[in-house]
């Protein structure tokens, strides 16, 4: 026996799409303006109704149209209303309206009242978070009780992506551990590389004639892209910057401070102000370093005012760092930060506007963290930064090699030749001046 039903039929039969009589939608809207106000939702679990059905027949009985539909299908002719009905019916719809906007204006002189206490706290920034959020929390609470979340959201300043996200806090993320290569040289035998390769003899020349003198005198040290690895990679360059980003009105801007490591382009430090600050930029570096354990060797920025500031310069000869700064009105000598940046505002939900500093905030460590740990980067063979920054790239590398390979036995005539993952660069240049005729950026 075959079924007479054709290849690719559904199945099961599709259910039907509710339809609602006119007299029903009468019934029901009245029985929902009759109901407590606690017992409204009820009504609608009832009956498996939304609150837009409600608002939407409700405009259309107050428009006469649900009437009209009744006296259609009944044939009965409707006994027009009175004068005074009908202006009892458009008085109360006015008081109903009147009360919704009594009770917005309510809750909005209730936040203006509190704002001037908190706009000297807020001003502060970062350190008062403690003490500002229960008293907006408990302005939100207030209004929310009053009006709906969306209309809370807009008069506290509120994303309503920051309050589902207090409402359902992510579990905290513990410290990720650094894995260690099984092959990797011991610290005493990269102290042991770094001191070979300074050393009078050989600080002029390449790893590959280091590798190569050594080995005729009978020495095996290590690879020579070891060498470069050992000479070159985290934690010996960073560069910083700060960008704008649009405030919840024109005019009003928050500044973002990034300090990013050029080798593995890991976002080692950032934070979210309300304005440029170099002492704020001195204690960001000083943080990032100390938090890092590793004090770089140089530290890039541009010109700006707190890149050139006294404060951040003065904590940087007091650690040893090397200052460098982008050459006057070069605009592509801080190339790492720029692309950052740019990476950054190119994000698909990155807002046009954000809705408060805290706002901003939670946003930006978002979006660092899966930066950091999630973005495939074409400039580190697409490998994620942390992954470059500690270490684990060749893991990841050797993984890719794998995968490729079993593709290419198992369909070696699509490949014009044995397919190889793509590599890290060794060395990390701001203006490599073997590439450019003008000067490397001014070192002070």
């Amino acid at each position: 026996m075959t079924s007479t039903k054709p290849a690719g039929s559904d199945p099961a039969p599709r259910p039907k799409r509710r339809t609602f009589s006119p007299e029903y939608k009468l019934r029901i809207v009245a029985e929902y303006e009759a109901a407590p106000k606690n017992e409204k939702g009820a009504v609608l679990r009832r009956e498996r109704l939304y609150h837009s059905h409600v608002k939407e027949w409700r405009a259309a009985r107050d428009a006469g149209a649900l009437e009209k539909l009744v006296d259609q299908r009944t044939g009965l002719a409707r006994p027009k209303k009175s004068a005074a009905v009908a202006e009892n019916e458009k008085l109360r719809r006015q008081v109903e309206r009147l009360e919704k906007e009594l009770a917005w204006n309510k809750a909005a002189l209730e936040v203006m009242g509190k704002a001037s206490a908190l706009l000297e706290m807020i001003s502060e920034g970062r350190g008062l978070n403690a003490a500002v959020d229960p008293v907006a929390d408990d302005a939100f609470t207030g209004i929310e009780d009053e009006l709906d979340i969306t209309a809370a959201c807009r008069l506290t300043g509120r994303s309503r992506a920051t309050h589902y996200r207090r409402l359902r806090p992510a579990p905290p993320r513990g410290p990720r551990k650094r894995q260690v290569q099984p092959s990797a040289l011991t610290a005493e035998e990269r102290a042991a590389v770094l001191d070979l390769m300074n050393s009078v003899e050989y600080a002029e020349l390449p790893p590959a004639q280091i590798w190569a003198r050594e080995l005729d005198a009978g020495r095996y040290h290590c690879s020579v892209s070891t060498m470069y690895r050992v000479a070159t990679g985290p934690s010996q360059v960073f560069t910083w910057d700060i960008t704008k980003a649009a405030g919840p009105v024109k005019g009003v801007w928050y500044h973002a401070y990034v300090i990013l490591d050029i080798f593995s382009r890991y976002i080692v430090g950032h934070t979210v102000e309300r304005a440029e600050s170099a002492a704020r930029a001195e204690e960001l570096i000083r943080e990032t370093i100390a938090r890092n354990g590793i004090v770089p060797q140089t530290v890039h920025a541009d010109r700006g005012t707190s890149m050139t500031s006294k404060k951040v310069s003065q904590l940087l000869i007091d650690l040893g760092v090397t200052r460098s700064h982008s050459r006057p009105k070069t605009s592509n000598d801080n190339p790492y930060s720029e692309a950052q940046f740019k990476t950054t505002k190119y994000m698909s939900d990155y807002p046009e506007r954000f809705d408060s500093l805290a706002h901003a905030r939670d946003w930006f460590d978002a979006f660092i963290a899966y930066y950091n740990h999630e973005h495939r980067h074409s400039g580190i063979g697409w490998h994620t930064p942390a992954s470059v920054h500690f270490g684990t790239a060749e893991e990841v590398r050797d993984q890719r090699a794998v995968t490729l390979a079993e593709a290419y036995a198992r369909h070696p005539e699509r490949f014009g030749r044995r397919p190889r993952p793509p590599r890290i660069p060794q060395q990390a240049w701001i203006n490599d001046p073997a590439k450019r005729r003008e000067p490397a950026p001014q070192i002070s």
